[in-house]
């Protein structure tokens, strides 16, 4: 039988893949620049925890379920309503798709806000062998990210990001037209060094982490993981804060051209997906 709460996560996180998608993370790994607080849910990928903590960590994951079903689920609902309303109406303006990008993002505050106490009662638990392993698998998986995101040349990184995004993109609107590929690739010719940028925010704020992690008995230690999860481009710099910025509106646009290149069998196509997803969160209960 399925884990209740591993059940529930699923639709939760197909959304949040649109999400990231609408915000303009191009690939399942860029996301992660948007998945700080994932440590909550992925932490033994990271850190061995003890019988205790994950007692408690799942206690904790449970009162977050049923915060999150009873009180988020009718907005994405209603948010998921409108978009395939106005899909339903005809393709997307400019103007339509940066609405429904702000919308979506208007989710993820309130649920880094309810997942920082949970994060950070975990995180104050932890004994100088497990902020040691975090420090290491840290330091080896943004060793991984490096070695698959920056391999080759500019050239075929521009086209390895491309064909990420093309996957993305057809996972919501089917097989895409040649035409559209061709748009795909002229908005990934453009992205310059995005890819650079964020593997060094990513590392900027491990280390922050990692700094914040030494004064885990602290009566400030709550104060400072608060500041990382809910303020985190805070501690990425100045080139990840403009690129953000940027990277947003080149996917509104990107969305909206690749959108508007299409045909109407594209657009039943993701009016499915987003009817699918609906049904999800339309059966899940929050017992």
């Amino acid at each position: 039988m399925d884990d209740p709460l591993q059940s529930s996560r699923r639709p939760i996180f197909g959304l949040l893949a649109l999400v990231l998608l609408l915000a303009g993370c191009s690939s399942t790994t860029m996301a992660y620049r948007y998945a700080d607080w994932g440590i909550v849910w992925w932490v033994e990928d990271y850190i061995t925890l003890t019988s205790e903590q994950k007692s408690r960590l799942n206690s904790d994951l449970e009162d977050l379920r049923q915060w999150h079903c009873t009180a988020e689920l009718p907005r994405y609902q209603s948010w998921l309503a409108d978009l395939t309303s106005g899909l339903s109406a005809g393709p997307p303006s400019p103007d339509d798709v940066q609405s429904h990008q702000q919308q979506a993002l208007a989710f993820i505050p309130e649920l880094l806000t309810r997942a920082t106490p949970i994060a950070t009662r975990l995180l104050a638990s932890l004994d100088h062998e497990q902020v040691q392993e975090l420090a290491r698998n840290m330091q080896e998986k943004q060793q991984e990210l490096e070695q698959e995101l920056l391999q080759g040349s500019r050239a075929e990184a521009a086209q390895a990001r491309a064909e990420r995004a093309a996957e993305r993109l057809e996972r919501w609107l089917g097989d895409l037209n040649t035409e559209q590929r061709d748009i795909i690739s002229d908005w990934s010719a453009n992205r310059g060094q995005q890819t650079e940028i964020w593997l060094h925010s990513r590392r900027n704020w491990q280390l922050a982490l990692l700094d914040a992690l030494e004064f885990r008995q602290s009566p400030e230690f709550e104060n400072r993981i608060e500041e990382l999860l809910l303020h985190s481009d805070r501690f990425r710099g100045e080139e990840y804060r403009a690129m953000m910025a940027e990277s947003q509106h080149a996917m509104a646009a990107l969305i909206h051209s690749v959108i508007n290149a299409g045909d109407r069998e594209q657009r039943n196509h993701l009016l499915a997906k987003a009817s699918e997803l609906r049904g999800d969160f339309a059966s899940l209960t929050c017992s």
